[in-house]
C-alpha cells in the first residue's frame, strides 16, 4: 500500500518542522512525499537552509496526510487566502490533516481548528483559543483525522504517530529504530516547565517581534 503526504514548504518555514516528519515519511515502503508552494522556485527557511517545492498548490491532488509546518514565515500565510483556501479545499479530501509547531495556526486562520483539540509551540499555546480550537498542552495531539504537534523537534514524534494511524505501530517502530531515534538531550531545558527563568526570558526575548508581529495579525482578525 502506498501513501501521498504532502507538506506545505514556505518562505521562513522552520526547517526541522518539515524535515523531522519528512524524514519519518519518506522512511515509510512506497511512500511519495511532496513539498508544496505556489511555484516551483526555491525559497527559504527560517535559518536559511533552501528548499524547492515538488508540486504547486494549484496541483497537489488530494493527499493522504497534508501537514503544515511552522516558524516564523507563518505569519505572512495567516492571512494569505491563496493557502488558505488551499487548506480548506484539501481538509475534506485528506485521510489526516496535520501540522508542526505553529503551523497549526495556520489551520486555524483557515477555519479548522473550531472544537478540535489541538497543541502548538509553547509560545504561541495561547493563541489556539483564539482561533477557535481546545489548547492542549501536549507534545502530539489527535482529535478525529486532526494531528497536531508542538514545537520543531515534537515533529518527528508526530511522524511516527501518523505512521503509526496508517499502517501500524509495528511499522512506526521500524521506522524509530532505523532513524535511532532515542532521544537523551544533555540538558532538561526543553519546556518551559523545566528550563529555568533566565532561560525562558532569554527565549522569549528572542522570539518576541515574531510573536507581536503575530498577535497583531490575529488580533486584526
Amino acid at each position: 500500500m502506498s501513501f501521498h503526504f504532502g507538506l506545505l514548504v514556505f518562505p521562513g518555514v522552520q526547517q526541522l518542522d518539515l524535515t523531522g516528519p519528512y524524514e519519518v515519511f519518506a522512511s515509510l515502503p512506497g511512500a511519495r512525499v511532496d513539498l508544496i508552494w505556489k511555484t516551483l522556485a526555491p525559497v527559504r527557511s527560517a535559518t536559511g537552509l533552501p528548499f524547492t517545492p515538488t508540486i504547486t498548490l494549484a496541483e497537489c491532488p488530494p493527499l493522504d496526510v497534508l501537514c503544515v509546518p511552522g516558524g516564523g514565515g507563518v505569519n505572512a500565510l495567516l492571512t494569505d487566502e491563496a493557502v488558505l483556501d488551499f487548506l480548506r479545499r484539501q481538509a475534506p479530501l485528506v485521510r489526516y490533516l496535520t501540522s508542526v509547531c505553529t503551523g497549526s495556526l495556520v489551520l486555524g486562520a483557515a477555519g479548522l481548528l473550531s472544537g478540535k483539540r489541538a497543541t502548538t509551540h509553547w509560545n504561541a499555546h495561547d493563541f489556539l483559543g483564539h482561533l477557535g480550537a481546545i489548547p492542549v498542552k501536549e507534545r502530539v495531539v489527535q482529535d478525529g483525522n486532526l494531528i497536531t504537534a508542538g514545537g520543531v523537534t515534537s515533529g518527528i514524534d508526530f511522524g511516527l504517530t501518523v505512521v503509526a494511524a496508517l499502517t501500524s505501530q509495528a511499522e512506526a517502530e521500524t521506522i524509530q529504530l532505523s532513524l535511532e531515534y532515542a532521544p537523551s538531550p544533555p540538558f532538561r531545558s526543553g519546556t518551559p516547565e523545566e528550563a529555568t527563568q533566565a532561560t525562558v526570558t532569554e527565549a522569549r526575548r528572542r522570539m518576541a517581534a515574531s510573536r507581536a508581529e503575530r498577535e497583531a495579525i490575529l488580533l486584526r482578525n
